[in-house]
């Protein structure tokens, strides 16, 4: 196979959303790009300013091949047990994988975790995988924030964990609000066929160029060593990667975004995701809907959550996060 510009960085996560401009990246491109970017701190419920925030924190990349659950179950079951034992981590699916940052100084503990929950670490996927998983992965699944900040003790069960969000969120004035006018669309670049590699290269380079010039309201990039290029983006800007057959995905299924404004919580903040997808998948009954499920997907970032849905799901979506917030009405 050809080396592709997509593969030069072991992990890199770009999503712009539309609260923020939010960047995964290696240590070393924080010092050559960002070294001379104005950066502040600030304390809980302070609006920042245009400057960046930078983590302190150094964070270590783990892949899960969550393949055998539906989206909203496979984050619930990739999540729970990291939250149940305390651990703070960013969780980013990808249109082929699942990453799970953590803290460098949680690494074995999260290991533990996930081995504990019955996953293994298959060599030739380099990832860990659940064995135990008997259904089609659905890969229009996107990313998320999963695992609640430590809290001593942690939460005993996931309907616990579920309250303790809820309760956050409520806490801070976080409700969740829908963004109608954006329709979002999985997809990755193609390198299946040899012949057109070159071009496909080019065109995935110049679509995202358009996409940018645009000033686009939602867009996410992810690029990693070992697979394509993975976007998550609004189905107007599929147009700008011409008429050839560039991306993988369907440019017709479209997913619509519910966000959650995380800007008023403390930074460490992180315990969002395990909850939200429990309350989608098991519903306000507390029971897994396996006939009518959720599909789900999450984007988290610096400073945002993204719930993302299909259309026909939106307004029972809606309704599980309202009966989360113990019967606040629509926000």
């Amino acid at each position: 196979m050809q080396p592709s510009w997509a593969n030069r960085h072991a992990f890199l996560n770009v999503s712009v959303t539309p609260i923020e401009c939010s960047i995964v990246c290696s240590k070393h491109l924080v010092r050559e790009y960002f070294a001379s970017v104005p950066t502040q701190s600030r304390a809980p419920g302070e609006v920042s300013s245009k400057a960046a925030t930078i983590s302190s924190e150094d964070f270590v990349v783990i892949s899960v091949e969550g393949e055998g659950l539906e989206a909203g179950q496979r984050v619930l079951e990739l999540t729970s047990p990291l939250a149940l034992a305390g651990i703070s981590i960013f969780f980013i699916t990808t249109y082929f994988s699942d990453y799970i940052l953590v803290p460098a100084k949680s690494r074995d503990q999260v290991i533990r975790a996930l081995e504990d929950r019955g996953f293994v670490f298959e060599k030739k996927a380099e990832a860990y995988v659940n064995p135990a998983a008997t259904h089609h992965r659905n890969k229009s699944s996107t990313s998320s924030l999963g695992a609640i900040s430590p809290i001593s003790p942690p939460p005993a069960t996931v309907s616990e964990l579920q309250a303790r969000t809820f309760a956050l969120l409520k806490r801070w004035n976080i409700f969740p609000k829908v963004e109608t006018n954006i329709r979002l669309v999985q997809c990755a670049g193609r390198r299946d066929d040899p012949n057109s590699f070159s071009a496909n290269e080019a065109a995935l380079q110049l679509g995202l160029t358009k996409c940018l010039i645009h000033q686009p309201r939602f867009l996410s990039l992810t690029l990693t060593e070992g697979e394509p290029a993975s976007l998550l983006l609004e189905k107007r800007l599929i147009s700008h990667f011409g008429s050839q057959n560039v991306l993988l995905g369907s440019k017709e299924d479209y997913l619509i975004p519910i966000t959650l404004d995380l800007e008023p919580l403390p930074l460490e903040a992180t315990g969002i995701v395990c909850g939200i997808a429990g309350k989608l998948v098991r519903g306000s009954s507390g029971r897994f809907l396996d006939d009518t499920n959720i599909e789900m997907s999450y984007l988290s970032t610096a400073k945002a959550g993204t719930v993302m849905v299909e259309e026909r799901d939106l307004e029972r979506a809606m309704e599980a996060l309202r009966v989360g917030e113990n019967g606040v009405g629509s926000h």
